[in-house]
């Protein structure tokens, strides 16, 4: 099974170390008297939160190995900065999958709000669609770096926290083409079961290999 351990986790400790740096930084965070310590655990809870996202995604998605899934996380283009959550490649070797995993607001809705990607209560809305476009934008690099004719590189985000409206939206992205599909978690196993195709264990080695030399461990 592929680690759970991920990028965010580690800069959430690393934020933290940091500003308890020392003997004195830490008895004055330990005290309440460090108010870098307090910010530095403010920043370090949203990549922690962050990072219990994309562990559950991992979980959800452990089991599709058996189903001739290959799942690899934590993943850069060699002199990218950004890095991709997870990248699968499906059991039919037609379809590497780029999917990016994100903790949004509880209890406000996930929503298209005249065409663009939306966190939203009844009160206020946040706009997300950039999310999607960043998602969409690391597939197009991923693919060109790939160079696999026939292979389809799909970008797809899946929100834990804040409830997607329906289970999935289709967004659409400027340049991209067909939608960039924003899921729900529990939609999320089921619709990549749906897309899988014919297995082809030769195709889908093959894909993988190259995965495995285009893109290397990200790490931060």
């Amino acid at each position: 099974m592929t680690s759970v351990a991920n990028s965010a986790a580690r800069q959430a400790a690393q934020i933290r170390a940091h500003a308890r740096r020392g003997l004195w930084r830490r008895a004055t965070a330990a005290m309440g008297l460090n108010p870098d310590a307090r910010r530095a655990d403010a920043r370090a809870a949203l990549w922690a939160h962050g990072a219990q996202g994309e562990a559950a995604t991992a979980r959800l998605l452990a089991p599709l190995e058996r189903a001739g899934w290959t799942i690899r996380h934590d993943l850069r283009l060699r002199g990218a900065r950004w890095n991709v959550d997870t990248v699968l490649v499906s059991p039919c070797g037609t379809a590497v999958v780029v999917l990016d995993t994100k903790a949004w607001r509880k209890n406000w809705t996930t929503q298209l709000v005249r065409g663009r990607v939306h966190c939203r209560n009844q009160e206020a809305g946040e706009d997300r669609h950039e999310q999607v476009e960043k998602v969409a934008g690391y597939a197009q690099r991923i693919g060109r770096a790939l160079e696999l004719p026939g292979v389809q590189v799909l970008p797809l985000l899946v929100v834990h926290g804040s409830p997607v409206a329906g289970g999935c939206l289709a967004a659409q992205v400027q340049g991209v083409v067909g939608p960039v599909y924003v899921l729900s978690p529990s939609w999320l196993v089921s619709t990549m079961v749906r897309s899988a195709g014919a297995p082809d264990v030769r195709r889908a080695a093959a894909v993988t290999a190259r995965v495995d030399r285009v893109l290397l461990p990200y790490r931060g």
